[in-house]
């Protein structure tokens, strides 16, 4: 998995009744786009994410 500041990332709920998290990368920490990535989610929180097979990445297209 590979993502860029300013890329979306969704994590998929774990059930049905868990709604996705949907947020920015603010920063790419491993080499080469890899995770750990920074994320600021739509609530405003903000963590550090190692992605798993749950997540998506939405690359901008800017």
């Amino acid at each position: 998995m590979q993502a860029t500041i300013g890329d979306r990332i969704c994590i998929r709920g774990a059930t049905v009744e868990s709604p996705d998290r949907h947020g920015e990368v603010l920063e790419v920490r491993g080499a080469d786009g890899a995770p750990p990535y920074l994320v600021r989610f739509d609530d405003g929180h903000e963590t550090l994410v190692y992605p798993g097979t749950d997540t998506v990445i939405e690359h901008s297209s800017v």
